[in-house]
């Protein structure tokens, strides 16, 4: 590969970075090309772009990029894919932990990820990721929860309400 291809590729990643507001480093070293296959497909059933890239191009483009990530660089050892979200972060966390179940060695192995500029590293954050909620879903927590104390209120109204008028037949009745 010429020095010129290896810049044109540096650009490209870092707009890829750029675009997509969460990636994750992995490696699946030792997996062979249909296992990889295999792996890509699920990825891609979930809307991840999933590629492998050579560690210095990746941190070179990293470099690139407003946002300080240089505590990935240590990651960048061996062989590293990059999976590429744009929205829900967690899902790839779930794709890797779903392939898992069916490799009896646990790759892909997860060497870090970044989530809206949060950096993760380490294989023990992966269940963490894997139970963060997405920006919709705290939305949709949120939204429920400030109903709650209405639909209580309401709740409480028309009940009392039903007493109410039912205290007063009975009291009505008694004549």
């Amino acid at each position: 590969m010429t020095r010129e291809e290896k810049g044109h590729l540096i650009v490209e990643l870092t707009e890829r970075f750029k675009d997509n507001n969460h990636f994750y480093i992995t490696d699946t070293s030792g997996l062979s090309v249909a296992q990889i296959n295999k792996f890509r497909g699920m990825c891609y059933k979930e809307g991840i772009e999933y590629k492998v890239f050579k560690n210095k191009l990746i941190k070179l483009a990293l470099e690139n990029l407003d946002t300080d990530y240089t505590s990935l660089s240590a990651t960048l050892k061996g062989f590293s894919g990059v999976m590429f979200i744009k929205e829900n972060g967690n899902v790839a966390a779930k794709v890797i932990q779903k392939y898992r179940k069916e490799d009896a060695k646990g790759r892909p192995y997860f060497k870090g990820a970044s989530i809206n500029t949060d950096i993760f590293i380490g294989e023990e954050q992966l269940q963490t990721l894997s139970v963060l909620k997405s920006k919709n879903e705290l939305i949709g927590d949120v939204i429920a929860l400030l109903q709650s104390p209405a639909k209580n209120v309401i709740s409480a109204l028309q009940s009392s309400g039903s007493k109410l008028a039912g205290i007063v037949k009975t009291l009505s009745e008694r004549e």
